[in-house]
């Protein structure tokens, strides 16, 4: 291997390839310490709403149907208190080219690549993203190239990530792919300096700003078709973006009550970069393995600046349970007739308890769907977890325990969702980013950016600031 290919030379160039295979300048948006100004980057790098819109129009990514799923509700108002079950209403994202909402990511990134002369578009990604790139890399006439976190050391793969290879591969893209590990970080790289490729970052402003329209669009089917704002948005929340670009969205509409439920599936115990859990676990995605990680340390990505910043939005933040996916796409499919994947129902697995807490003249928005297959159907997930040692049962979804037993409830009164305390995680978002800097140091306008990035006023953060200096330097 040539020297300046090793793994420690080319991290001592990621952020110079990153930038290059973006050609954004992160620095001009830098402030004092450790603040950096979002807004600014959002609007100088981004489009308008109506600009962001007209694009994917092109592409003829967005304008999905919203439905509302009636029967579900009325399963919901038979088991409510009297005066609660709130009508549940679904954002069908499946209409998107490739069959999820990421098509809104990648219409706007791949727009922008051809914009900027690139050849072609990267992407590093096992999800539905991949399907997405390669879609509008076809429809821009770019070349795509799809890197994929596929297997775990005995060369096994989940049915879910293999479905989206064959996807991508039948979508025009090349697919490279890799066991579990860092190497995914560093043969991206590696690949954007060999190829001068466009990094098609699910963290970069074109990837947040595609989102945008989802939640715009859904807020005025919404006022359209119920004449009034939602009471709550559940987003299946993984690395950021779907919160972030959501709630911009439902912002620039101009509802200002609509609470965004940021909703996971619970993984605790698994380790994502553990060969040993890799395949123990039954998403890939929508999960607490991505959602945890990306919300108290946004900048953990592939590139310089996360556009993607959830815990700027986030009202409430709940987890549910594998087996409460699986239940949930079962009720989807039984009751509605839509056959829809595990991402979306998460959210719509959220929706089904929440809407029980909420007043029947109210609406819940399950915020997307996305297309199911093959690999993703519940079936082969449930029985590759067999497999690998998972039980999978039928019973209380509380004794389910990430990646050794899945339980799928017997009754829908047995599903719950589980409160995460967005406190702490505000706390462990200011423990890490206080981490790289003397906190005795920070300007005014540090504290303003930490402020802005919690969702809580300057007293907060000087309060916290003191607790942190005392605790250090006493």
């Amino acid at each position: 291997m040539n020297s300046d290919q090793m793994y420690e030379q080319v991290m001592q160039r990621k952020n110079k390839i990153m930038e290059d295979s973006l050609q954004i300048d992160y620095e001009t948006f830098k402030q004092g310490a450790i603040a950096f100004d979002y807004e600014k980057m959002m609007s100088d790098l981004s489009y308008s709403i109506d600009e962001v819109m007209n694009i994917q129009n092109e592409t003829q990514v967005g304008q999905t149907p919203l439905w509302e799923l009636k029967h579900l509700t009325k399963l919901i108002r038979k088991i409510s208190p009297k005066g609660k079950g709130a009508t549940i209403v679904m954002k069908d994202e499946a209409a998107n080219p490739s069959g999820s909402f990421k098509d809104r990511r990648a219409a706007l990134a791949v727009y922008e690549a051809k914009r900027k002369g690139f050849k072609g578009v990267i992407a590093a990604t096992s999800g539905n993203y991949g399907a997405a790139v390669a879609s509008q890399a076809a429809k821009q006439g770019l070349k795509c190239i799809i890197l994929q976190e596929t297997f775990d050391s005995k060369g096994l793969g989940q049915p879910e990530i293999v479905e989206k290879a064959r996807k991508c591969e039948a979508l025009g893209a090349e697919v490279i792919q890799l066991s579990v590990g860092p190497e995914l970080f560093y043969t991206a790289l590696t690949m954007l300096e060999e190829t001068g490729y466009f990094n098609a970052s699910l963290y970069s402003p074109y990837a947040i700003a595609g989102v945008e329209s989802l939640g715009y669009e859904l807020a005025r089917q919404v006022q359209e078709q119920y004449g009034k704002e939602p009471a709550a948005v559940c987003v299946t929340h993984a690395g950021g973006g779907n919160v972030t670009g959501t709630a911009r969205g439902l912002k620039k509409f101009g509802n200002k009550h609509s609470k965004i439920v940021g909703v996971s599936v619970d993984l605790k115990g698994l380790h994502m970069a553990s060969d040993e859990d890799f395949n123990r676990k039954s998403f890939t995605t929508g999960h607490t393995g991505f959602s945890m990680p990306f919300t108290t340390n946004p900048d953990r990505s592939d590139v310089p600046r996360n556009a993607a910043r959830p815990l700027r939005y986030l009202d409430r933040f709940v987890t549910v349970t594998q087996g409460e996916v699986f239940y949930a796409t079962e009720l989807l499919a039984k009751l509605e007739g839509l056959e829809r994947g595990p991402a979306g129902n998460t959210s719509l697995a959220a929706a089904l308890v929440l809407a029980q807490q909420l007043d029947e003249d109210e609406i819940v928005v399950v915020q997307e769907s996305e297309y199911t297959g093959a690999g993703k159907h519940p079936t082969a997930q449930l029985n590759f977890a067999k497999n690998q040692g998972v039980t999978v049962t039928k019973g209380d979804p509380h004794d389910n325990k990430p990646g050794s037993a899945i339980v799928i409830p017997e009754h829908i009164q047995q599903m719950d969702v589980q409160e995460v305390d967005i406190e702490r995680i505000r706390k462990s978002y200011l423990r890490n980013i206080l981490n790289k800097v003397d906190a005795r140091n920070l300007e005014t306008v540090d504290k303003e950016f930490l402020s802005l990035e919690v969702n809580r006023d300057l007293d907060y953060i000087e309060s916290y600031l003191e607790t942190e200096i005392t605790f250090h330097h006493s």
